[in-house]
């Protein structure tokens, strides 16, 4: 081709090019100044009012157990250094120890026994130090464990009716120099508790204190030690008679809380007061007499749930609505600790710590990082970076979530049975089911679905149940925790039958619940009750059993027994109106054996009946909601986690923050929102609405936690 043509061709597309290049950049500068694609709005949160915490938002517990064969104790502590520990770590409250588990003190009492290894007041200097730069203090003082008084006191001891003693026991087949871990239990009462109530009052009259923190209650030991036996002699209580021995320890522990709660009073009546131990809610032989009952001697509640400890991620956010709902502030405790309590040199990494924190506030709760101060008395300054980089997060968002009301039209009403508990919970959490727990709410009116779990009903609710479902309430009832002395407590279209007659089944379910699930029969790790349907029940899933139930004797393959091809008499899932009962503890299988198609089949049966869901969001299985209400703030807030833990050996480890995209959140809310933006950047959101009166936001990117703050006006403010 002739040169002079070549170029005739290039020179108009070179023109064609530089044209659209102006083109472009004209566009550009006019959509930024016509408005198409706006840039975001940032909304000032400074201009928010910023509120006032009974209960200090970012604690410490620093713990200091040190034994009498470790020299100098406290020989490095500095009081500068020590403030400025707590100052980067933004710490705004410490629990610091007037008694440890070895039974010493930390400053000269008069009535307990000094650490013989401290020449100084070491409490006294710590309480200064935290004054100077307002840091509220807490002194800690331990109950059940403190080794020296029962090395002194021997009787003091709680030993079975036998006479014999775990820990004893336990060290009779060991030798001097042989490794052991493990405390002697020692039960407040008699003159043990005259021993505490004497010290508690030397440390409230004499030290300028926030409050006391009592370690280690264990009331469902019994106790036969010389005084507990002539306690029971002189009030005529059979020894052979559990259930009054049982009464009488609840009536000595609640003796033990209420005389220290009235020495601390009479010294200083704002001051707070927590007995660990009373917030557990483990299932206990005790559970029906007393253990929903001794946390009301507490001023707040400090939920004790180290997740790399025990129980992994999900205890805290339902422990935190069980107890949140009892009108209590809230303090959640987790540790810096690569796994638990008592680790020197154990750290999580700080993403770690940012992950626990967010979901602390993101369940209305104060935080609580543990540490354990070195028998040196030398603060780590690499812990307290760490804390810090996690407490400086809680303080940009603490407005937003600590003390705030918890909200949700499904009620989960827990039973006694903690497989159970952890397994509904897990199903819900990993559905985004935004939940509040039922046990604890004195009103049952605004919930639209009550689930209740194969732990079942304690006998004083039963009542209100049936009250909620005459009404209209909706429940979900999982295997035998809907039966009460082998009959349903409400009608869920069907006749109790009997128990399973073999050892596991398999379910095959309706296209009606069948979203997402194999239409062939799967598998039941634990079979179903059997119950008769009623005329007009419908049932939503079917059972196959097995040929038989796999013994030594009779058997067929590796693991478990194939189905038969026909069909069982008795469903696996059916519906009598708004009530659907799962004849299978499905919430125990999901804890122990995880299996997908349990939690799905939970989640569409759940569906069926959640047609008011106050927020709902999808996010990957480890995406956590919470929403919570701030009515003095005339605000909602939904607050949106995501981090996956990962097993590595026994621990939980959180290490991979993985940003989410694009999360869509659905809201159906009394009030007209006004105004919709996130915690912490303060971006502001659109409101789409979606229809019902529902809104629509989408949170175009967030990394661990966000919260979306919802505003509502004066006028739509709802009682």
């Amino acid at each position: 081709m002739n040169k002079s043509v070549i170029q005739s061709i290039v020179l108009p597309v070179h023109a064609i090019k530089t044209g659209l290049l102006l083109l472009s950049i004209f566009l550009v500068a006019s959509c930024k100044t016509t408005g198409e694609e706006p840039e975001k709005q940032i909304k000032d949160l400074s201009q928010n009012a910023s509120l006032e915490f009974e209960e200090p938002t970012r604690q410490i517990h620093l713990d200091f157990h040190t034994s009498q064969y470790i020299d100098s104790i406290g020989f490095k502590f500095d009081k500068k250094q020590f403030q400025e520990a707590l100052q980067v770590g933004k710490v705004n409250a410490i629990n610091i120890f007037a008694k440890g588990h070895h039974s010493w003190s930390y400053y000269p009492t008069k009535i307990g026994m000094v650490h013989p290894k401290l020449d100084f007041d070491l409490l006294k200097a710590q309480i200064e130090a935290c004054r100077e730069i307002d840091v509220e203090v807490f002194a800690y003082f331990t109950v059940g464990w403190s080794a020296n008084d029962v090395k002194k006191h021997p009787e003091w001891a709680v030993v079975g009716k036998d006479g014999s003693n775990v820990h004893r026991d336990q060290l009779k087949a060991l030798g001097p120099d042989d490794p052991f871990r493990g405390w002697e239990y020692l039960e407040p009462s008699g003159e043990y508790a005259e021993l505490i109530y004497a010290q508690t009052e030397e440390l409230i009259k004499n030290y300028d204190l926030d409050g006391i923190w009592y370690d280690i209650h264990e009331p469902e030991k019994m106790n036969f030690n010389p005084w507990s036996l002539n306690d029971y002699k002189q009030r005529g209580i059979d020894i052979n008679d559990s259930l009054a021995i049982k009464k009488r320890t609840y009536e000595k522990y609640n003796t033990f809380f209420e005389k220290t709660g009235e020495i601390i009073k009479k010294y200083k009546p704002e001051a707070t007061i927590y007995y660990n131990g009373t917030t557990r809610t483990y299932n206990t032989e005790n559970i029906k007499l007393f253990k929903h009952g001794f946390f009301v001697h507490n001023t707040k509640h400090d939920l004790e749930d180290l997740p790399t400890a025990w129980g992994g991620y999900d205890i805290f956010p339902w422990r935190s609505k069980y107890f949140a709902n009892t009108g209590k502030d809230i303090v959640a405790m987790s540790g810096k600790f690569h796994k638990a309590w008592g680790e020197f040199g154990g750290f999580k990494h700080k993403d770690a710590l940012l992950y626990e924190a967010a979901s602390m506030v993101a369940f209305g709760a104060s935080c609580n990082m543990g540490d354990q101060l070195h028998p040196s008395g030398e603060m780590d300054m690499g812990t307290y970076e760490n804390i810090g980089y996690a407490f400086d997060y809680v303080e940009k968002i603490e407005d937003y979530g600590v003390g705030a009301d918890h909200v949700a039209k499904t009620g989960l009403y827990i039973g006694e049975d903690l497989t159970a508990i952890e397994g509904a919970v897990a199903m819900l959490l990993e559905n985004q089911v935004n939940f509040n727990v039922a046990n604890t709410m004195q009103d049952w009116s605004n919930l639209e679905v009550l689930v209740i779990t194969s732990g079942g009903v304690l006998d004083r609710d039963v009542s209100k149940v049936k009250e909620f479902a005459a009404k209209g309430g909706k429940i979900i009832g999982l295997g035998e925790g809907i039966l009460k002395n082998n009959e349903p407590i409400v009608d869920i279209g069907a006749e109790y039958v009997g128990p399973a007659d073999y050892d596991i089944d398999y379910t095959v379910v309706e296209a009606s619940i069948g979203k997402g699930l194999v239409s062939s029969p799967f598998l039941n790790y634990t079979a179903a009750l059997r119950v008769k349907p009623k005329e007009g029940a419908s049932v939503l899933a079917s059972i196959r059993e097995p040929f038989f139930s796999r013994t030594v004797t009779h058997y067929s393959s590796h693991n478990n027994t194939p189905n038969r091809l026909d069909t069982a008499e008795h469903p696996a899932v059916i519906r009598n109106g708004n009530i659907i009962f799962i004849a299978h503890d499905i919430d125990r299988q999901y804890s122990r054996e995880g299996a997908r198609t349990h939690r799905d089949l939970f989640y569409n049966s759940l569906q069926l009946l959640r047609t008011q869901p106050m927020v709902t969001t999808e996010m990957p299985s480890m995406g956590r909601l919470n929403l919570l209400h701030q009515p003095e703030q005339k605000r909602y807030v939904a607050h949106l986690l995501y981090a996956s833990p990962i097993q590595r050996g026994s621990v939980r480890v959180v290490e991979d923050l993985v940003p989410l995209y694009d999360t869509h959140v659905t809201l159906d809310l009394p009030e007209s929102i006004t105004e919709a933006y996130l915690v912490p950047s303060g971006e502001v959101l659109s409101i789409g609405e979606v229809e019902d009166g529902r809104i629509l936001v989408t949170v175009p990117k967030f990394e661990c936690h966000t919260a979306i703050v919802l505003e509502y006006g004066e006028a739509d403010a709802v009682e």
